[in-house]
Protein backbone atom coordinates (compact mmCIF):
# COMPACT_ATOMS: atom_id res chain seq x y z
CA UNK A 1 0.00 0.00 0.00
CA UNK A 2 1.53 3.26 -0.94
CA UNK A 3 1.55 5.67 1.63
CA UNK A 4 1.02 10.05 0.56
CA UNK A 5 1.59 12.98 2.74
CA UNK A 6 -1.90 14.93 1.66
CA UNK A 7 -1.31 18.78 1.73
CA UNK A 8 -3.54 21.54 3.41
CA UNK A 9 -4.69 22.73 0.11
CA UNK A 10 -5.95 18.95 -0.84
CA UNK A 11 -7.86 18.86 2.41
CA UNK A 12 -9.30 22.33 2.02
CA UNK A 13 -10.47 21.32 -1.46
CA UNK A 14 -12.57 18.39 0.05
CA UNK A 15 -14.09 20.60 2.75
CA UNK A 16 -14.79 23.35 1.24
CA UNK A 17 -15.91 21.61 -1.97
CA UNK A 18 -13.50 23.72 -3.83
CA UNK A 19 -14.99 22.56 -7.23
CA UNK A 20 -13.20 20.84 -9.47
CA UNK A 21 -10.53 20.05 -7.25
CA UNK A 22 -12.88 19.13 -4.22
CA UNK A 23 -13.94 15.66 -6.74
CA UNK A 24 -10.35 14.64 -6.74
CA UNK A 25 -9.64 15.37 -3.05
CA UNK A 26 -12.63 13.28 -1.72
CA UNK A 27 -11.49 10.02 -4.41
CA UNK A 28 -7.91 10.62 -2.54
CA UNK A 29 -9.74 10.60 0.84
CA UNK A 30 -12.09 7.60 -0.39
CA UNK A 31 -9.28 5.67 -1.07
CA UNK A 32 -7.37 6.04 2.49
CA UNK A 33 -11.15 5.03 4.11
CA UNK A 34 -10.99 1.72 2.09
CA UNK A 35 -7.03 1.06 2.42
CA UNK A 36 -5.88 1.32 -0.77
CA UNK A 37 -3.32 3.62 0.08
CA UNK A 38 -2.22 5.27 3.49
CA UNK A 39 -2.35 8.81 3.93
CA UNK A 40 -0.84 11.23 6.12
CA UNK A 41 -0.62 14.33 7.17
CA UNK A 42 1.67 16.49 10.01
CA UNK A 43 0.36 18.47 13.00
CA UNK A 44 0.87 21.79 10.90
CA UNK A 45 -1.65 20.72 8.12
CA UNK A 46 -4.00 20.06 10.68
CA UNK A 47 -3.53 23.43 12.38
CA UNK A 48 -4.09 25.27 8.69
CA UNK A 49 -7.28 23.12 8.05
CA UNK A 50 -8.59 24.01 11.87
CA UNK A 51 -7.55 27.61 10.81
CA UNK A 52 -9.26 28.23 7.52
CA UNK A 53 -12.35 26.35 8.66
CA UNK A 54 -13.03 27.89 11.41
CA UNK A 55 -13.42 31.31 9.66
CA UNK A 56 -16.64 30.04 8.56
CA UNK A 57 -17.79 27.18 10.98
CA UNK A 58 -18.18 27.21 14.97
CA UNK A 59 -14.90 25.69 16.96
CA UNK A 60 -17.10 22.78 17.32
CA UNK A 61 -18.08 21.76 13.84
CA UNK A 62 -14.81 22.10 12.69
CA UNK A 63 -13.05 19.75 16.09
CA UNK A 64 -15.47 17.32 14.71
CA UNK A 65 -14.66 17.19 11.16
CA UNK A 66 -11.17 16.72 11.81
CA UNK A 67 -11.70 13.85 14.95
CA UNK A 68 -13.48 12.23 11.56
CA UNK A 69 -10.57 12.98 8.94
CA UNK A 70 -8.25 11.51 11.73
CA UNK A 71 -10.11 8.24 11.67
CA UNK A 72 -8.61 7.16 8.56
CA UNK A 73 -5.89 9.23 8.18
CA UNK A 74 -3.00 9.50 10.05
CA UNK A 75 -1.03 12.25 11.44
CA UNK A 76 3.26 11.93 11.11
CA UNK A 77 5.44 13.75 14.11
CA UNK A 78 7.29 16.38 13.41
CA UNK A 79 10.42 17.14 15.40
CA UNK A 80 13.72 18.98 15.73
CA UNK A 81 15.26 17.50 13.35
CA UNK A 82 12.74 18.16 10.23
CA UNK A 83 12.48 21.96 11.64
CA UNK A 84 16.30 22.53 11.84
CA UNK A 85 15.89 21.13 8.37
CA UNK A 86 13.18 22.90 6.43
CA UNK A 87 15.28 26.00 8.05
CA UNK A 88 18.06 24.91 6.05
CA UNK A 89 17.19 24.40 3.10
CA UNK A 90 16.49 25.82 -0.05
CA UNK A 91 12.38 25.61 -0.06
CA UNK A 92 11.01 29.26 -0.55
CA UNK A 93 8.47 28.46 1.66
CA UNK A 94 9.01 27.56 4.95
CA UNK A 95 5.89 25.49 5.71
CA UNK A 96 6.29 23.36 2.47
CA UNK A 97 9.79 22.88 3.70
CA UNK A 98 8.15 21.71 7.19
CA UNK A 99 5.71 19.37 4.83
CA UNK A 100 8.53 18.03 2.95
CA UNK A 101 11.04 16.79 5.66
CA UNK A 102 8.30 15.46 7.75
CA UNK A 103 7.49 13.15 4.96
CA UNK A 104 11.01 12.36 4.28
CA UNK A 105 11.56 11.62 8.17
CA UNK A 106 8.62 9.00 7.71
CA UNK A 107 10.58 6.93 5.69
CA UNK A 108 7.55 5.19 4.05
CA UNK A 109 6.36 8.23 2.13
CA UNK A 110 7.36 8.77 -0.82
CA UNK A 111 4.90 10.81 -2.88
CA UNK A 112 3.27 14.24 -1.29
CA UNK A 113 -0.12 15.28 -3.25
CA UNK A 114 -0.19 19.27 -3.59
CA UNK A 115 -2.24 21.66 -6.18
CA UNK A 116 0.94 23.33 -5.13
CA UNK A 117 3.80 21.60 -6.57
CA UNK A 118 5.82 24.14 -7.77
CA UNK A 119 6.25 25.48 -3.92
CA UNK A 120 7.96 21.66 -3.56
CA UNK A 121 10.38 22.01 -6.87
CA UNK A 122 13.41 21.40 -4.53
CA UNK A 123 11.49 18.09 -3.35
CA UNK A 124 13.59 14.53 -3.33
CA UNK A 125 10.11 12.85 -3.22
CA UNK A 126 7.46 12.55 -5.91
CA UNK A 127 4.65 16.09 -5.92
CA UNK A 128 1.91 14.86 -7.74
CA UNK A 129 -1.60 16.75 -7.94
CA UNK A 130 -4.24 14.32 -6.63
CA UNK A 131 -5.67 14.46 -10.52
CA UNK A 132 -1.96 13.13 -11.48
CA UNK A 133 -1.95 10.66 -8.58
CA UNK A 134 -5.13 9.01 -9.70
CA UNK A 135 -4.66 9.01 -13.12
CA UNK A 136 -1.52 7.10 -12.90
CA UNK A 137 -3.26 4.22 -10.41
CA UNK A 138 -5.92 3.61 -13.18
Amino acid sequence: MESVLIDTDVLLDFFLDRKPFSDHASTVLNECIHNKIKGFTTPVIITNVYYILRKSESHKIVLEKLKQLLLFIHVTPMNHAVVIKALQSEFKDFEDALQNFTAIEADDIKIILTRNIKDFKKSELSVLTPETYLRGKR
